[in-house]
């Protein structure tokens, strides 16, 4: 059978993704890059919609990907920070009811969409909240304040994702090995069949310990070591290695769970 153009380039795509898996000499090079630029604090040094977001670019971009393939009516966040991840998702959010109504001819107010972006946060800042909620997106954004983990906010938070029929997850407030472990049992669950659990900053287990002098993680406590962990204990998902083949510079290696069950 004769492939057509986009097949053609999909096939191309996959065989060049997978050669830079394979690419140790680069790989290794990427890892000297994320190490170097991380003494400049990189990740703090964008923004999305006016909000600041501690993120990889290539990162907002495997984001928005995902996002417009899965199409999710809720995201759930944990860590707000500035707000800058919220503002994507709420974005992206904002771009699928468009396109919605443009294919159906259907008008979508935002303040009645049912998509949603739920962000936890154990201290949601005054000024942090001030700026979210005067912010265009607010209507597409519900905050919580309160550790991630504790039995409340789950609840809270499960009984929410009950509203709606595909959710994805982005875990990424505290970073050690048993706070994103408990993370994830409270909440990958939640995560639609063919939809993603992400877990950001697992590149902390692949940097040099010096790194973190002022905080409680580092490598061998942290959120690889726990998407490790959770993994063998737990059917349902997969690392998606095409991903971080394709970007190579990432704070989420190993991070990009799909729900294949």
């Amino acid at each position: 059978m004769m492939l057509n153009q986009k097949e053609i380039f999909l096939d191309e795509f996959k065989k060049n993704t997978a050669a830079l898996g394979d690419d140790e000499v680069l790989l290794e090079k990427s890892l000297d890059w994320i190490n170097r630029s991380a003494v400049h604090k990189y990740t703090y040094h964008f923004s999305c919609l006016g909000r600041p977001i501690i993120q990889y670019p290539q990162d907002m971009i495997a984001i928005q990907e995902i996002i417009w393939e899965v199409k999710p009516d809720l995201i759930i966040e944990t860590g707000i920070a500035h707000g800058g991840s919220l503002m994507l998702s709420a974005s992206m959010l904002a771009l699928l009811d468009l396109c919605e109504a443009i294919e159906t001819g259907k008008t979508i107010n935002p303040k009645y969409s049912k998509r949603k972006v739920l962000g936890i946060d154990i201290d949601i800042r005054a000024h942090n909240r001030e700026a979210i909620e005067a912010h265009p997106l607010s209507s597409r954004i519900e905050m919580i304040q309160g550790s991630s983990i504790a039995p409340e906010v789950i609840e809270q938070v499960q009984q929410i994702a009950k509203r709606y029929e595909r959710v994805l997850v982005c875990l990424d407030s505290n970073h050690t090995h048993d706070h994103v472990l408990a993370e994830l049992e409270a909440y990958a669950p939640l995560t639609s069949v063919g939809s993603y659990c992400v877990v950001f900053d697992t590149i902390v287990e692949d940097m040099s310990a010096d790194m973190f002098p002022d905080r409680p993680w580092g490598p061998g406590n942290n959120p690889k070591t726990a998407v490790w962990e959770y993994l063998s204990k737990h059917d349902g998902f997969k690392i998606d290695k095409d991903i971080h083949n394709k970007l190579m510079i990432t704070v989420a290696p190993d991070g990009y769970l799909k729900r294949m069950l």
